[in-house]
Order: structure tokens, then sequence, then C-alpha cells
């Protein structure tokens, strides 16, 4: 059965930001949400039950308590809500889990920033980000100054299937796009993605120098769970540019 399950019932959120970090390339979704949480001290608001989701219940270190793999967390005075993902979502499942979240998301007003890498191999050069958007989000992202596409492309995975749901719906979204490894968990990416894309979008100030700093660190605890993003590739959102006369 497809819920919600609020676990913090006096985090009060208005019309919030949501910020969704579903793993795919580079991971750089969730290493920025994961940095999200941490620096701005959001504490756990909610469990997410959809179809899709794998069956498991996740854990961590020095901690006894089992959880969902798909969270909400949230900062009530910054209206922040972050989606935190521990797990693929089925491709299969894509189109009914983003019909779950989508109608808890018009319910409760909020407002979601979908994260999205595409592969490119950089070299030295800063990421680029742009910005995609369905209903009034295109406000959102020239409010903001994000960059308008570069190229054709279209964004795959749960992400992919949300943003089709917006636009079927009606609803405002926006996607954010940036370059990323396309091998390897991408740090400066993600650091890309909050400081020109999250940050301007939700009125926040969050800190990055970390994500660059300890950017090997980061790199090693992700490593794994990379490896088996590879193995699931289908499973994860990304973006690809389209080819003329595909």
């Amino acid at each position: 059965m497809a819920r919600i399950t609020i676990v913090d019932d006096e985090a009060t959120l208005t019309d919030p930001v949501l910020v969704e970090g579903f793993p795919g390339v580079g991971l750089v979704g969730k290493i920025a949400v994961d940095h999200l949480i941490e620096v701005h001290g959001m504490t756990h608001y909610a469990n997410v039950h959809c179809e899709g989701l794998p069956r498991v219940a996740t854990y961590s270190e020095s901690d006894t308590t089992l959880r969902t793999p798909v969270r909400l967390y949230a900062d009530p005075d910054a209206d922040l809500l972050a989606l935190q993902s521990d797990v693929p979502v089925n491709p299969g499942a894509a189109t009914e889990f983003a019909g779950c979240l989508a109608g808890w998301f018009d319910d409760e007003a909020v407002f979601p920033v979908y994260l999205s890498g595409i592969g490119r191999q950089r070299d030295d050069a800063s990421p680029e980000l742009y910005g995609v958007a369905a209903g009034d989000g295109a406000s959102r992202l020239a409010d903001a100054s994000v960059a308008d596409p570069i190229e054709s492309g279209l964004i795959s995975g749960p992400t992919g299937a949300m943003l089709a749901d917006a636009i079927e719906r009606g609803s405002s979204a926006v996607g954010l796009v940036v370059e990323s490894d396309p091998q390897f968990p991408d740090p400066e990416a993600a650091r890309t993605l909050i400081d020109d894309g999250i940050d301007p979008i939700a009125g926040t100030t969050t800190p990055t120098d970390a994500l660059v700093d300890q950017a090997t660190e980061i790199r090693e605890a992700k490593q794994e769970f990379a490896r088996r993003m590879q193995q699931a590739e289908s499973e994860s959102s990304q973006a690809e540019p389209l080819k003329m006369y595909q």
C-alpha cells in the first residue's frame, strides 16, 4: 500500500522545497542530499512506502535502529525537505512510484527539485549545470539564474518518471542536470548542484567546501554503492543527450 508515514509530528512546514536524491550517474544526487541533511542538521521526518521499492530494511553504523530504504528529512527553519534513498527503484515500477510520491507532494504543497547527472569526462573544467522545468518551475529557474539546457536530452530512471508525472499532472517541478563523472562518485559535481542550483532555488545557504576538501574520502565511502549502481545501471536516474535523427 502506498503511503508516507510522518514520524516527526512536531515539524511544521509551509510550502516546502523538496530536494530529491536518488542514486544515479556520479551519485551526485545522493551525495548532495546526504550533505544537505548533515550540514543543515535535518531530522528524520517521514518514511516512504511505495510500490517499486525493495522490501529491505537499512541501518547505520553504531545505531541499532532499522529504517526504511527511502526517507524524508526536514529542516523546518529553512522550509526544506530532502528525500534520501539507499536503494535504486525498479525501472518497471518507476511510474507507479512516481505517482505515489507526487500525490503526497500535491497534498502537502511541496515544490520538488529533482537531481540528475549526465555522464561526461571534464578534465579540470568545472561541471556545467542547467535546469529544466514543468509548470511554474521555469520561473524558479529564472529567479535562481540557472542556465538553460545546452543540448537536447532525456532524463530516465525514477527521476525521469517523476518529472514525466509532473508534466502529466500539470504540476510544477524543476530538474537540475549537472555534468558528472560517468564511472565514479563525483563530489565536485554535487557541490555545483548545491551552490548553483539548490541553494538559489530553495533560498538556503549550504557550506560545501567539505565536499571538495574530503573528495577522496567521499569517493571511497561511496565506491561500493557506486559498484552496485553500475550493476543495476538501468535502474538509476540519469540524463543523456539525444542525438539528431536518432
